[in-house]
């Protein structure tokens, strides 16, 4: 009997590194392989190919993406080979060895003028390259058959993501600038990444939004994390909160919270309110 066999592209990332070290970590007979961006590009048709054909995995977790909302306008064909094309060659390699897609997108899909948490089935209108280029991989996937992850603002004790650079900025006594007009579903890697590894192992197909529990503005982050490392908001000079539109050039949508109801029911299971899960990253942060 063979073990299923699971291969993450973009495994450099924060979220391929977890995905790669919980299928790893798991105490059920499987075989991993996990590839960097360097190591198999997936702007390459060819290179795509030939890493699925050989290995033949059982899934495919595409956790590669071009992720740069602002470069995305400035570089839209780049945005769509990364985003939306690439997938299209993961599924046509996927098919040709009977494997399944597990493929990320973004809450970018949508256009933000909702007034409650968006479910897998309203409207998209994205606002921008990136989020109509995430858009574009959503479709080149299979009904009933591949397997399409919407999560939002993700954060880990990774560098160069915001829980991280606040953390950072803070030590520093650095200026603390961010959007407050702005507001999602932050989400950390670890979390999303478990959730990830529960819906392959469940075999399930479709589309399903995983995000952290509860609603925050990236201002409203960083007042948590600050007070996490033991400060007061609000004796900390140089926090202020900004417009969206002020700090960046591409739109981004004003309302974007996911709602995980679909997961829940699928599953079993819920995730953590997002200023319990970030109490993690920044507990490992504080103290490296």
């Amino acid at each position: 009997m063979t073990h299923p066999r699971f291969l993450v592209l973009g495994a450099n990332g924060q979220l391929g590194q977890r995905l790669t070290r919980r299928l790893g970590g798991l105490d059920l007979p499987v075989e991993v392989f996990a590839f960097t961006s360097s190591e198999v590009d997936i702007g390459q048709r060819s290179i795509v190919n030939e890493a699925i054909r050989s290995l033949r995995p059982d899934w495919v977790v595409n956790a590669a993406a071009f992720t740069a909302v602002d470069r995305c306008e400035l570089e839209p064909d780049h945005a769509f080979r990364i985003n939306a094309l690439a997938v299209r060659w993961i599924v046509e390699a996927a098919a040709a060895v009977s494997g399944r897609v597990c493929n990320f997108s973004t809450d970018y899909v949508f256009d933000g003028h909702a007034a409650q948490p968006y479910r897998e089935w309203d409207r998209v209108n994205p606002l921008g390259i990136y989020g109509r280029s995430k858009l574009g991989g959503e479709q080149e996937l299979r009904a009933g058959f591949d397997l399409n992850i919407r999560t939002a603002w993700l954060m880990s004790a990774s560098r160069g993501n915001i829980a991280s650079t606040v953390v950072r900025l803070a030590r520093e006594g650095a200026p603390l600038r961010f959007v407050g007009d702005q507001v999602g579903s932050p989400t950390v890697a670890d979390d999303l990444s478990e959730a990830a590894v529960q819906l392959m192992l469940s075999s399930c197909t479709g589309c399903f939004h995983v995000v952290n529990g509860g609603v925050g503005s990236w201002y409203q982050v960083v007042q948590w994390i600050l007070r996490l490392l033991g400060r007061d908001p609000g004796q900390v000079t140089e926090i202020e909160a900004i417009s969206v539109a002020d700090r960046y050039p591409a739109p981004r949508p004003s309302y974007s919270v996911l709602s995980t109801s679909s997961y829940v029911a699928a599953t079993g299971r819920t995730t953590d309110d997002w200023h319990d899960a970030l109490e993690r990253i920044v507990r490992d942060l504080d103290h490296p």
